[in-house]
């Protein structure tokens, strides 16, 4: 007798699965269901990648993180620098010039000092590199068998520019969607390492911070409605909570979205679809077209932004809907991940 299983998680009420961490649809059903009823308010609403508050006259963005990778040391990175290029990145999406960060760990009883003391160390210099300070932190240790070795939770308070106004929210009909690079490499790097995968050619991470990036975007053009980093969920998800928040639709075009070929070919042997990957140094960008051009060429001219292309375009059929042109010429609904494709990997 033949027997079948369900590529898709079991929806459930009453209890967490690891797809709730996954940045697709059940994280989304979390959130709707049981964090904004009890915290709803109109800066939270914008469920953005930051929130941006106004304190006398200074535009604030403030955001919070927490990273659980598995394993800590992966190539091109590691649970420090990721954690600071991660939160960077969320107050860059929002526009603003990241100054402070919080850093909490939670360590396991039993784990070395040495993985500590790499860890710490990597983390402050990659906060170094991107000219933010730590400014206050915690610690606590969970019982062996509680906590996996180490996690760290961050908040990043950075400054916002007058005139900025970037959010998921802004997108309209003829706006140019633009990604700053090929996608995938994250994911795949912490899966092959976790599973022992090896690949003829290694894949590293994309761990970055971006806000150079996007500090050279802004002072080139205007028209920048929205920046989103595609984390979890991969771009496919990222531009589904777009194009829902905005009410619009998407359209993609399959020959413009660079995947480098050993990640191409990772994901075909792995049945895994690269727009779900995780990424952690790529951005996209929703852009009035007339700011296309000369958006891409400011971009190009910075090193992570050397390989920008308009992947795609926001239309008005369809609100809430991303789709895609794929190289046979067919076109395909690009729903937002389902379940969790690469668990603990940001």
């Amino acid at each position: 007798m033949n027997s079948f299983t369900c590529p898709l998680p079991i929806r459930t009420k009453d209890r967490i699965l690891l797809g709730h961490g996954s940045g697709g649809t059940l994280s989304a059903e979390l959130m709707r269901e049981i964090i904004l009823p009890a915290f709803s308010n109109p800066i939270l609403d914008c469920l953005d990648d930051q929130a941006v508050v106004n304190i006398n006259g200074v535009r604030l963005a403030v955001t919070t993180d927490s990273f659980v990778v598995k394993p800590l040391f992966f190539r091109g990175g590691d649970i420090g620098s990721l954690s600071v290029h991660g939160t960077v990145n969320d107050l860059a999406m929002g526009g603003a010039k990241p100054l402070f960060l919080t850093v909490a760990f939670i360590l396991e009883e039993g784990l070395s000092t040495e993985t500590l003391r790499r860890v710490v160390d990597s983390l402050a210099r990659a906060a170094q590199e991107a000219g933010v300070r730590v400014v206050t932190g915690d610690t606590k240790v969970v019982e062996k068998g509680s906590g996996d070795g180490l996690f760290i939770n961050t908040t990043g308070i950075g400054v916002v520019a007058d005139g900025v106004r970037l959010s998921a929210n802004q997108a309209k009909p003829g706006d140019k969607v633009i990604l700053s690079g090929s996608i995938g490499e994250h994911g795949i790097t912490i899966l092959a390492e976790r599973e022992g995968i090896e690949f003829e050619s290694p894949v590293g991470s994309d761990s970055a911070a971006l806000h150079t990036l996007v500090a050279d975007m802004l002072a080139a053009v205007q028209g920048i409605r929205c920046l989103r980093d595609p984390t979890r969920g991969g771009v496919s998800s990222t531009l589904n909570e777009i194009a829902q928040q905005s009410q619009v639709s998407v359209l993609l075009d399959e020959r413009a979205i660079q995947v480098r070929p050993e990640v191409q070919g990772a994901c075909e042997l792995l049945g895994l679809d690269p727009l779900y990957v995780a990424n952690e140094g790529k951005l996209i960008a929703i852009v009035d077209p007339a700011d296309e051009a000369a958006l891409l060429a400011a971009m190009r001219r910075h090193p992570l932004g050397a390989r920008a292309a308009t992947i795609g375009a926001v239309t008005a059929g369809h609100p809430g809907m991303v789709s895609m042109r794929t190289v046979l010429g067919t076109s395909r609904v690009v729903d937002m991940l389902a379940g969790d494709q690469l668990p603990r990997i940001c």
